[in-house]
């Protein structure tokens, strides 16, 4: 990670790998998460919200009787939602394009761990927290430090790559994955698959809490752990 600065290893380890792998992680991306899926079951009928980092659109549709609209920085999972038909935008969480104080409820699953510094990761929360009406309410997932004993993976340090690995027949059906491989890839010697690494900070516990405590506005109804991941649920004040 040395060498990169922090917009520049966001672009390098996170927008640009998942415009690339969009179609490969769509397929892999169809379940929701029952944290997530309760949440959004649960909102009041005619509610406006937004899923911020919403990827191939899996939770715009949960809810028929919400209005959901979604955005993320990969216009390639965009193009994903739309051809799914749902109304989806690409933007970033650090800017987003929304007034102040529009949202009954927001959603961001997986997002915040792409942020690569405290100050923003930080800056996303208040972002999210300024377009919540009073009243509205929040759910963020993050990636968990701490994982299942379940879990194949076991970290040591909390920013880390994690490999995605494409097929060379999904990533170049004509052949050879090297012709078109970034500095963000390794080629693997046996059968040639790519690997892309993607940048993660991972939260321990109380650190997700913590940022979200000195977002202004914010208070935390409830945080939890959930599938190797860290939540919390926030109402805005």
């Amino acid at each position: 990670m040395e060498g990169l600065g922090k917009p520049q290893l966001e672009q390098t380890h996170v927008h640009n790998v998942y415009n690339i792998i969009a179609g490969h992680f769509s397929a892999t991306r169809y379940k929701p998460w029952p944290v997530v899926d309760d949440f959004l079951r649960g909102l009041e009928k005619g509610s406006v919200g937004a899923d911020v980092g919403c990827g191939n659109g899996k939770y715009l549709g949960v809810n028929p009787d919400v209005f959901t609209i979604g955005s993320d920085r990969s216009d390639k999972l965009i193009d994903i939602c739309r051809e799914r038909g749902f109304e989806a935008m690409v933007c970033d969480n650090l800017k987003l394009p929304y007034r102040d104080n529009c949202f009954d409820f927001l959603t961001s699953i997986a997002v915040i761990h792409h942020m690569s510094s405290p100050d923003r990761r930080l800056m996303a929360v208040n972002e999210l927290i300024r377009v919540l009406r009073p009243g509205g309410r929040l759910l963020i997932f993050v990636w968990a430090f701490e994982q299942e004993k379940r879990s194949r993976r076991r970290f040591e340090e909390q920013d880390v790559f994690v490999p995605w690995k494409m097929p060379k027949n999904v990533y170049l059906p004509e052949g050879s994955a090297a012709a078109n491989t970034t500095p963000n890839t390794t080629v693997e010697e046996e059968g040639g698959d790519v690997v892309y690494q993607r940048y993660y900070h991972l939260f321990k516990e109380g650190e997700l809490e913590e940022i979200v405590g000195r977002s202004e506005g914010a208070i935390i109804d409830m945080s939890g752990y959930d599938r190797d991941n860290w939540y919390v649920i926030v109402t805005k004040a």
